[in-house]
């Protein structure tokens, strides 16, 4: 990442005016308010308001439904969307599948799809972890039979975050249970508008939704099928790996070194920037302010040292260390701020509209997103450090 200052001249910052008077109109009160209440991670009129101007995917050529946008201004607009909030969680599904659907889709099925996806009209979610396998992705029990052109779908999916604002699953499937683990998986664009799809909700103690779906003897054409029957795990790796943050492109210099780790980190920043805005403006009953005393400048402190230290270190250690330190940092602002930190949004005594309350009750389900900080430390110590995998013994050793 290039550290330098960047300066916008009078185009740059004419887009940046166009972002923000975008913004202005579709990102409304209403759509924040609808997130917080909800979970959903996304907002479909916004979203399909994001894809009239070819920014769901600013930087894909305007013939394929993007708008061509340079580098520089691609990242401009992703910093104003999460400046902003924007509800995000369902875009970046459907992005992470998008690899492996234009490497492996057949022609017809990316002529459908990848048009409409474009233009919003069309999101995907992650159809990965299953009820009993957590984080071992390839230990997928859900099966798919193959009776001529059609395959017949069952089984369940848990953690399937975004399913209920979506029009298709990328789903892995067991094809060939006589087969090895990981050869025996068969990857699949399930429409869930399918008879046999049931989406049920999951709320989360950070407040936001994701689901269990139940697939029961779902037909599905072969014309869904992504890649060849039994190659599963080879079209899940890209979409995995970009999930990592593994083997990010960064010739322009800037991509953001831990791109795994920004939802976390950047809740980090949020969180400071409202403890801070307390910090100056509390007034206690022998007239002075949090920021005052130099025990909270230096918690403070710490945290924005925190957030610089996630923000710049690389996945798959940086995955972790946002994390890690985001569960600490929020409990310490809890502890630094006192109770009336824990009073949620909308009661009375709210404290920065609840987002302190809410931080810390976010930040405890960040060890299990995109793969538990365990299986992150499984893949450092192995890709990383090059140590040998753990030792398995047979039952009973």
């Amino acid at each position: 990442m290039d550290f330098s200052v960047l300066e916008l001249d009078e185009d740059l910052t004419a887009f940046v005016k166009e972002v923000d008077a975008f913004l202005d109109e579709h990102l409304t009160q209403d759509v924040l308010d609808e997130e917080w209440e909800t979970g959903a991670g996304h907002n479909r009129a916004f979203h399909r308001a994001l894809g009239a101007k070819g920014w769901v995917f600013p930087a894909w050529p305007v013939e394929e439904g993007g708008a061509g946008l340079d580098p520089l201004r691609v990242h401009l607009l992703d910093r104003e969307l999460r400046r902003r909030d924007a509800p995000s969680i369902t875009k970046g599904t459907t992005g992470l599948s998008v690899a492996g659907i234009r490497a492996y889709a057949n022609d017809d099925l990316k002529a459908d799809v990848l048009p409409r996806i474009a233009r919003g009209e069309v999101c995907v979610c992650l159809g990965y972890t299953e009820p009993d396998t957590g984080s071992d992705l390839a230990g997928a029990r859900t099966k798919a039979v193959l009776d001529g052109d059609t395959w017949t779908i069952s089984g369940s999916k848990m953690f399937t975050t975004g399913a209920q604002n979506c029009q298709y699953s990328f789903l892995l499937a067991r094809s060939e249970p006589d087969a090895a683990k990981h050869a025996g998986l068969t990857m699949f664009l399930v429409p869930l508008d399918s008879p046999g799809v049931e989406i049920r909700p999951v709320h989360t103690l950070g407040g936001e939704r994701t689901n269990v779906v139940y697939y029961g003897d779902v037909q599905v054409p072969d014309h869904y099928r992504l890649g060849p029957r039994g190659h599963g795990w080879a079209v899940l790796s890209e979409p995995l790996r970009a999930e990592h943050g593994i083997g990010r492109d960064d010739a322009h210099g800037l991509a953001e070194i831990n791109p795994s780790g920004l939802t976390y980190f950047h809740t980090l920043e949020r969180l400071l920037e409202h403890t801070l805005h307390w910090a100056v403006t509390d007034v206690r009953a022998d007239g002075t302010r949090p920021i005052d005393d130099p025990l909270v400048r230096a918690r403070l402190g710490q945290v924005a040292l925190d957030v610089e230290a996630s923000r710049n270190t690389p996945p798959p250690m940086g995955r972790v260390l946002a994390s890690e330190l985001l569960i600490r940092a929020s409990a310490d602002i809890i502890d630094l701020v006192g109770p009336k930190a824990l009073i949620g949004r909308g009661e009375d005594g709210a404290l920065e509209d609840g987002v302190i309350e809410w931080a810390h009750r976010f930040a405890q389900g960040t060890a299990i997103y995109a793969g538990t900080t365990e299986v992150h430390r499984n893949i450092i110590a192995e890709r990383v450090l090059g140590l040998p995998r753990y030792a398995r013994y047979p039952r009973g050793a």
